[in-house]
């Protein structure tokens, strides 16, 4: 029997791989502890910019803040690498809480999705 997160993970990057196949993918997993983001192209099927809460520079911090911060970092480093433009990823998450604030923060820093 296949849990309900793994069909909604399924579904979501069926859908976001069937209209956006030129464009990178910005995913998102979160655990219990931390948050992790990358910005991957698919074709090449390789990570091109990646952030997470478990770099020093983040430690000691609530796991919302941390949240905002992985934001912020990972728009600054993909805007660095010429990347402005992606369709979001949130895999088996709600679009809720940790997720929404990491995505509601990269759009204020300048990623378009």
């Amino acid at each position: 029997m296949i849990s309900s997160g793994i069909k909604r993970q399924k579904r979501v990057r069926f859908k976001l791989k069937k209209f956006n196949r030129a464009g990178f993918r910005f995913t998102v997993f979160r655990s219990l502890k931390n948050i992790y983001a990358q910005i991957i192209d698919d074709n090449k099927k390789q990570t091109l910019v990646s952030a997470s809460s478990l770099e020093k520079a983040l430690e000691n911090k609530k796991k919302m803040d941390l949240s905002l911060e992985v934001g912020k970092l990972i728009a600054k480093r993909a805007i660095d690498k010429g990347i402005k433009e992606v369709y979001f990823d949130r895999g088996k998450y709600k679009y809720h809480g940790r997720v929404k604030m990491l995505a509601e923060t990269a759009r204020k820093e300048g990623l378009k999705f």
